[in-house]
């Protein structure tokens, strides 16, 4: 994958992220929590949280990938760099975003 790729998979990604945002009313202080999780932590955010979003990302890409949301959401980036040791011990693969707020009812 390109620089160029992994910026328009973001482009894309935010721009979902804001279209379900306004399908599913987010009020102006509400915001995503958005965080690379392996396949088990994100089947347990979509079965606690509604609504998700999630995109499967190569690990090589992921840290590049959550700055790049992260970045256009205008988010304070986490205060721990990820590196590919940490990556592919906790076996990360999706970026997933939810509403700790929206819990699924």
């Amino acid at each position: 994958m390109s620089e160029q790729t992994v910026e328009f998979q973001a482009r894309i990604y935010v721009y979902d992220l804001q279209n379900c945002a306004r399908e599913f009313g987010f009020k102006a202080g509400e915001a995503w929590e958005v965080g690379p999780v392996s396949s088990e932590e994100k089947a347990a955010i979509e079965k606690k949280y509604f609504p998700t979003l999630s995109a499967r990302v190569l690990p090589e890409m992921l840290t590049e990938m959550l700055g790049s949301v992260i970045f256009k959401l205008s988010q304070q980036p986490a205060e721990k760099e990820m590196d590919m040791t940490h990556i592919r011990q906790r076996r990360l693969e999706y970026l997933v975003a939810y509403n700790p707020d929206r819990l699924r009812r």
